[in-house]
């Protein structure tokens, strides 16, 4: 079994202590209770990831800042009595065990029970005791407790749980009347009563049970506790209305033109809340073709694999449609991120614009992501069949070590972890290395064909070390992914002097990661703070946000595409104030000196909503929100107040109609 004590001190280090977790008998306790044997196989390498996962019977493990500041909360002690409803896994009652004297795990679902205890007796937890029942109702033969820790979010506090609670006993609850959003409550027992206090916003599981939700839904008959609630002041949203510049309709020839102010730099990077929405991808296209016919801008450049954005760009420069492929362009998960109507409709204008446009004006796409390891090894093997046969074989020696993996890459980060070393690196480094070497030679009969080749074998090497950094940690495959997307648009920049680009990525790749959980926590940066940090005010970082509609995303990865309700934002977040802004379509100048006191008033870190191509509403506080500062983050805020999905395209093994090229294949 893999080692994950490395992951684990790094997962204590930067998404507990640093967020602000200081009990030093929490922080020893996380670092002893090993996560991953707590969560299925098909998840255990994401078990230091900084979110929930799922478990069986449909529910959830938190995330371990959560465990950690609800542990916090609780104030255990080595001589505490402590009761946990929700066992879930038995991650949480691991932790507590390593610091109380003895705890007591309630759960519902007897299967999980059974799972927990199972793994508990492994690990040699003989201070635990699991039992199936309804949590609402605690444990009354064990009670008096010193601390009860609720691991689901319920309607009211359960009067069973305050009267278990011993003298000065903690009581740490979700409670809310939404199902999937609540208020973390501590109660403690004073000779008084209760004290009550409320510790933020978090979205748990709804807690059933006699005192907790029923199956279907509904509350039970007790009148809901008053809770404190708390609500921005009113000044903000005022001042987004009154700096707010109110955008026409994407379809009018209007829409476009209060972005002209941006036209000077170098990089316009384009950001988008969610990898879904129709309107985020017809704004972006509707800046992108102004930038494009009055501002010389040539290079288009997405979040997508190079090879599948080659042959857009082959058809935006006036190729024709080649012959139905085996392997079509943006069939790998999720298809409809590339393949869906609106891009159709930007990448059908862009070829129309070139067949007119002087050869100096004519603009390309071109994709910046790494997972195309397959796809890129053979647009390597093939280019050198042509120009330099006795390369290719060299390239065929090389890359043969990938070729076992190349189809499924992320195994061969698993063996290279588990042998301790890279078998490959080596020879894929040496690939690029010599094809550099012959740019002269090569580029002189093809500079846009090398351009292609090179990258692709830029490509093969950066993600023969993503792969492997995958197993490592998230902020280091994050940082290798976004340092080969940098590259990648230096490159292109590079080889199109004067060239000026707009890039199409998500929010988290285009806002700033320095003030962002991302950076401020994880350590991770990206697109957007590498490309300030080189280009300075010649890079413009643009991000966008919505309040509620639909959104096209699946469930878990590689699942089915759904078209899902996005809930309503919330309270307190930038979404949020954005909406009660009123002003239902805008765009925020949120540069130094263009609205000065609004910004201020936004510098503050708040919760922002990110939804990539999973979205996940029933757990959307801990899945969608993280919290960042939108003025460092950004240079503009663009905001729709109700968006709806994108409209996929033929999916890869389904014919599409001609007017679908290039995606239809």
């Amino acid at each position: 079994m893999a080692d994950f004590t490395q992951e684990r001190e790094r997962m204590v280090e930067r998404q507990i202590a640093r967020r602000g977790v200081t009990d030093a008998r929490v922080l020893a306790a996380m670092r002893q209770a090993p996560r991953e044997r707590f969560v299925p196989d098909k998840v255990r390498e994401f078990a230091y990831e900084d979110s929930a996962l799922p478990i069986e019977e449909h529910q959830t493990i938190s995330q371990p800042f959560i465990v950690a500041a609800m542990i916090e909360a609780a104030e255990l002690t080595p001589s505490d009595r402590v009761l946990e409803v929700g066992a879930g896994s038995g991650y949480a009652a691991a932790v507590m065990g390593r610091i109380a004297r003895k705890v007591f795990a309630i759960e519902r679902h007897p299967s999980l029970a059974e799972l927990a205890r199972r793994r508990l007796q492994s690990l040699g937890y003989d201070n635990v005791e699991i039992r199936t029942a309804d949590g609402t109702l605690g444990w009354p033969e064990a009670a008096p407790f010193d601390a009860i820790i609720v691991s689901a979010g319920g309607p009211v506090i359960p009067g069973a749980l305050e009267q278990q609670l011993a003298p000065g006993g903690r009581l740490v609850i979700p409670v809310g009347e939404d199902r999937s959003s609540q208020r973390l409550l501590k109660l403690t027992r004073t000779p008084q009563g209760f004290r009550e206090e409320d510790l933020g916003p978090v979205a748990f599981v709804p807690l059933i049970g006699e005192e907790g939700w029923t199956p279907d839904g509904q509350p039970p008959g007790r009148r809901p506790r008053e809770t404190r609630s708390w609500r921005e002041p009113d000044l903000l949203p005022a001042l987004i209305a009154r700096d707010a510049e109110a955008l026409d309709d994407i379809g009018h020839w209007g829409f476009a033109e209060p972005f002209d102010r941006f036209a000077s730099a170098k990089v316009v990077l384009i950001g988008d809340a969610s990898h879904g929405t129709s309107e985020f991808y017809r704004a972006r296209a509707a800046i992108t073709r102004r930038l494009i016919e009055r501002h010389g801008f040539t290079i288009v450049a997405a979040e997508a694999d190079w090879p599948d954005a080659a042959v857009l760009n082959r058809f935006v420069r006036g190729a024709d449609a080649p012959q139905r492929s085996a392997h079509p362009p943006f069939s790998r998960f999720p298809t409809w991120m590339w393949r869906n109507a609106e891009v159709g409709d930007f990448v059908g204008w862009l070829r129309e614009y070139n067949l007119q446009a002087e050869p100096e004006r004519r603009a390309g796409v071109y994709g910046l992501d790494l997972y195309s390891l397959h796809s890129s090894i053979q647009a390597v093997l093939s280019y050198l069949d042509e120009v330099d046969p006795e390369a290719a074989k060299v390239a065929r020696e090389r890359y043969g070590c990938l070729t076992p993996w190349s189809h499924e890459p992320q195994r061969y980060g698993r063996m290279a972890l588990s042998r301790g070393y890279a078998p490959c690196e080596g020879a894929v480094a040496a690939m690029l290395t010599d094809l550099l070497a012959r740019r002269l030679d090569y580029a002189a009969h093809d500079g846009e064909r090398f351009l292609d080749a090179s990258q692709n074998a830029r490509l093969v090497r950066d993600a023969e070390a993503y792969y492997r950094a995958m197993y490592y940690g998230s902020a280091e495959s994050w940082n290798l992914r976004d340092q080969h997307m940098f590259d990648s648009l230096q490159q292109l920049l590079q080889a199109k002097p004067g060239g000026k680009a707009v890039v199409w990525a998500h929010n988290s790749h285009v806002g700033d990661a320095r003030f962002t959980e991302m950076g401020a926590v994880r350590e991770e940066l990206n697109l957007g703070q590498l490309c300030r940090e080189r280009y300075g005010d010649q890079a413009v970082l643009i991000g966008m946000g919505t309040h509620t509609g639909s959104v096209a995303a699946a469930t878990d990865w590689d699942g089915p595409l759904e078209i899902k309700p996005v809930r309503p934002s919330l309270e307190g977040s930038i979404e949020r104030m954005s909406h009660e802004s009123g002003v239902r379509r805008f765009m925020l100048d949120l540069r130094e000196g263009a609205n000065d006191e609004t910004r201020q008033h936004l510098l503050e870190p708040r919760l922002q909503r990110f939804i990539g191509v999973i979205y996940r509403p029933e757990t959307e506080r801990l899945s969608h929100y993280a919290e960042a500062s939108l003025p460092r983050q950004f240079d503009a805020w663009v905001w729709f107040d109700e968006t709806r999905a994108v409209t996929p395209l033929a999916g890869p093994h389904e014919a599409g109609e001609e007017e679908t090229w290039p995606f239809g294949l």
